[in-house]
């Protein structure tokens, strides 16, 4: 039987029992990282602080290293999913594992290309309208997941896949991470500090719903009959 939102939830926070201290940190880490390393390189293009505090425009170089900062972040970020699949599984996660993805060139490649693809059929589908864009958005999102269960996947058969696999289930997917809305503007009151706490838990509601409704659909072979996007 599919497990409710709920259940799904319920799940989710007795998983993380005894996992929220290294959540906690994980998120706080990568915050450090994605946020706060572009800023110090602006810092530095600009020449000191008080230039870049009394820029008008970024200078184009600081935009230019931002996006290769955000093709480098691709791997820690998808590694991070991960690190909560492993906690959705009752397993013990360690925190040095999601920066470990790097150490693996080939595999961060992938994920990479796997992001640049999903942000590019999602962004042909936004063109012809927003809500076909967010649906095929939906569809995609198990992608990682299935990357790393299943590690032969192609790019593209991974995004296949969860297409195929998110038939039925994308609205569930969507009403549960609308239901966390609430703590978003709670977490938001407490100047952002509550989002140490919200993603961990949002993460592994994710994990668990792919966990426990759309890892069981399969087996590793990847159903490459449909590739259309």
């Amino acid at each position: 039987m599919d497990m409710s939102i709920s259940q799904i939830k319920k799940k989710s926070l007795a998983s993380l029992k005894g996992n929220w201290g290294k959540g906690v940190l994980l998120t706080f880490l990568i915050f450090l990282i994605t946020a706060i390393v572009p800023t110090i390189i602006e810092i530095i293009i600009s020449g000191d602080i008080v230039e870049w505090a009394e820029q008008s425009e970024t200078p184009i170089e600081a935009d230019l290293l931002n996006i290769v900062f955000s093709l480098l972040f691709i791997p820690m970020t998808v590694a991070s999913y991960w690190f909560y699949l492993v906690i959705a599984r009752s397993n013990q996660p360690k925190v040095s594992q999601v920066f470990a993805v790097y150490k693996d060139l080939g595999k961060s490649a992938k994920l990479v290309g796997a992001s640049i693809l999903i942000g590019i059929f999602t962004m042909l589908w936004t063109l012809l309208l927003i809500i076909p864009g967010i649906i095929k958005g939906l569809s995609y999102s198990q992608t990682f997941f299935l990357m790393k269960d299943n590690p032969h996947y192609s790019a593209l058969e991974a995004i296949t896949e969860s297409k195929n696999r998110m038939k039925g289930y994308k609205w569930r997917f969507f009403l549960l991470n609308l239901s966390f809305i609430g703590w978003v503007f709670i977490a938001i009151f407490t100047l952002g500090i509550g989002f140490l706490w919200l993603y961990p838990y949002i993460s592994t509601a994710n994990a668990t719903f792919y966990n426990e409704l759309i890892a069981p659909q399969g087996n590793d072979d990847a159903k490459t009959e449909d590739l259309a996007i």
